[in-house]
């Protein structure tokens, strides 16, 4: 979006030669009569140094510390959990063995206000900011202060609570932008800088390196393609940038895997041109208007290459093609499997949702399939995504009714999620507003019972869930690290 400075250049390849020339020396160490004087040591490592400071130091002032404020009714709870139902109020037996705030009359909900902060970096001198929808969502009011002490209160210009992206705005002018990069170039093992306000200590910085990318399936978002870095990112750190060499945001932090609530060496960022393209459309439209292919899609394992007849595991499977969906209207059937999205391979079946998602309604793709051992080219007109429709993993009937999308918990998974492999199954996807979603089920979490039976991989857990298409109600025991708890929900 925006073009590399000299001054940048000139920091980057500073930066390239002192790391180079350090490698270099601990090579070659052995080839030298002499070893490096100590002199010439502390002076690669001071220009390094300063190499990155001057990189922060341009950065900085376009990060942003984010406050927000919400309002927050709670209704007045029984001892045993749950609402207290009105007529209950009346009841002597309650005022007698809880006390008189269980005496006759009705009782107000109780209000107070919660508190929450973030962090955010500034896209345009007119005052725009890119930050987590975690951030500022639901907000009632959000306050933003700059680098120079300055303060402002924002208004949200669009927010997209499934790639967790949200926009807001300041009126200022003449503000410092934070440039972005291309995410798509960056490589494992590029130094990256992170710069937020973790636990409301701001303009921190911590640097390393992308640890990994592409990484979804996690549970976090509806739509996943994370870099992975190891650069430490704590609570706070949300919505703040991570930065290249080149002083450009190639991504969004926003969010760590944990076990104590602190950095683990594992945090996750949204890559900047996922961001980007998010940001667009909030500002243009308000709201993120998604391409739709009309198609249940799962990941390719090696059971199920050897069912089709495959050497390799390739591709990624439908399983499903929803009626009169533009899928449909091309001629793609359940049991096609995509290899290619415009020429490029497909081996993922959150990279592959993604780019559908970020396709304009409208647009011609093709895919190349493989269909019953043949290749075939099909081209496909995207549609616009319906209101309540997902493009992702297998769902089973119930699950559409729960509003739950659920997975094996593979050895990847369950490392990063801190279980075990075959220890139950991954909860990936909640539908807002949903009946999963209403008793407090949320993506990570793992289900280890169905109906009072053991589950350990998804074909158990679909047998197990076959019962309540009779009972009409299910039962899950959902494990969220070291604890675990039973959930009943009722199927109408």
């Amino acid at each position: 979006m925006c073009s590399k400075t000299p001054r940048f250049d000139h920091f980057r390849v500073l930066l390239t030669q002192a790391v180079f020339f350090m490698v270099f020396m601990a090579l070659t160490a052995n080839s030298f009569a002499r070893p490096l004087r100590y002199d010439e040591n502390v002076a690669l490592l001071d220009r390094t140094a300063k190499a990155f400071a001057e990189i922060v130091k341009a950065a900085m002032p376009a990060v942003v510390f984010v406050q927000v404020e919400k309002t927050i009714e709670q209704k007045p709870m029984s001892p045993f959990g749950g609402e207290v139902p009105f007529g209950l109020f009346n009841d002597p037996f309650f005022k007698h063995f809880f006390g008189p705030q269980f005496g006759p009359g009705p009782r107000a909900p109780r209000k107070y206000r919660e508190m929450g902060q973030g962090s955010g970096f500034i896209i345009s001198k007119d005052g725009y900011i890119l930050t987590n929808n975690h951030v500022v969502g639901n907000a009632d009011v959000i306050k933003v202060k700059l680098a120079d002490g300055r303060r402002f209160k924002a208004k949200v210009i669009g927010t997209d609570p499934q790639s967790d992206v949200a926009v807001i705005k300041i009126n200022a002018d003449n503000l410092p932008v934070l440039p972005m990069g291309d995410s798509d170039k960056m490589e494992v093992g590029e130094w990256v800088i992170a710069i937020g306000n973790p636990f409301g200590l701001t303009q921190t910085v911590t640097v390393g390196v992308v640890s990994a990318k592409g990484r979804s399936r996690l549970g976090i978002n509806d739509y996943e393609d994370f870099i992975q870095t190891d650069a430490a990112i704590n609570p706070g750190n949300s919505g703040g940038p991570l930065i290249n060499i080149h002083g450009e945001a190639i991504g969004m932090n926003t969010a760590i895997f944990s076990r104590s609530g602190g950095s683990m060496g594992i945090g996750f960022a949204i890559p900047i041109n996922m961001a980007r393209a998010v940001k667009d459309q909030l500002i243009k439209h308000g709201k993120v208007i998604r391409g739709w292919l009309g198609v249940v899609i799962q990941q390719m394992d090696e059971d199920l290459a050897k069912s089709f007849g495959l050497k390799t595991t390739e591709g990624v499977l439908i399983s499903e093609v929803s009626e009169g969906s533009p899928a449909d209207k091309a001629g793609l059937k359940s049991g096609d499997i995509i290899l290619k999205l415009n020429g490029h391979k497909v081996n993922d079946v959150g990279e592959l949702r993604n780019k559908i998602a970020l396709t304009p309604p409208g647009t011609k793709v093709q895919f190349e399939i493989l269909r019953e051992g043949k290749h075939r080219n099909v081209t496909v007109t995207i549609g616009e995504q319906p209101a309540g429709k997902t493009f992702g993993m297998a769902k089973h009937e119930i699950l559409r009714q729960l509003g739950l999308v659920v997975q094996d918990l593979n050895a990847q998974l369950a490392e990063q999620f801190g279980y075990k492999e075959g220890q139950g199954v991954l909860v990936a996807e909640v539908e807002p507003e949903s009946p999963a979603a209403n008793v407090g089920i949320r993506p990570g979490e793992l289900i280890e019972e169905v109906n009072r039976v053991r589950v350990h991989n998804m074909k158990e857990f679909l047998k197990a869930l076959a019962i309540s298409r009779r009972t009409k109600r299910v039962l899950f025991r959902i494990r969220d690290g070291e604890f675990s708890r039973y959930v009943a929900i009722s199927i109408k």
